[in-house]
Parts: structure tokens; C-alpha cells; sequence
């Protein structure tokens, strides 16, 4: 599943799995995106998380 949504996204197969480590490690600790206000502030940690590590921004696609 993974490596399809890479792919269907144009992203190389290991940022897009860092990206879901990522994303999953700030739901352990306690972030969401429910809310708008809060999709806001976690997709800006993952951005800067990601770029950080060594990646592109995970949402570059959505900003364009």
C-alpha cells in the first residue's frame, strides 16, 4: 500500500515511508489533524521534520 500511494504521488518510495514514520510518530505523541487549526500545525512539524532529515516537504504537491 505504501509503495502504491508513492508512487501514485510521484514520491520516491523511501521518503514516502519516512514520511509515514513521521506522521505516525507525532500521533503517538498526542498530535491530529481533525481540526483545521490542528492539520495546520502537524503537517508544519512534518514539514520541518522531514526536510531536517534530509527530504522534501511531504505536502509540496498540495502547496503548488
Amino acid at each position: 500500500m505504501v509503495e502504491q500511494e508513492a508512487a501514485e504521488q510521484g514520491k520516491p518510495l523511501e521518503a514516502h515511508w519516512a514520511h509515514m514514520v513521521v506522521h505516525g510518530s507525532l500521533h503517538l505523541l498526542g498530535y491530529d489533524h481533525i481540526e483545521d487549526e490542528e492539520a495546520e500545525e502537524m503537517e508544519s512539524l512534518e514539514t520541518e521534520i522531514m526536510l531536517a532529515l534530509g527530504y522534501e516537504d511531504p505536502y509540496i504537491s498540495e502547496k503548488e
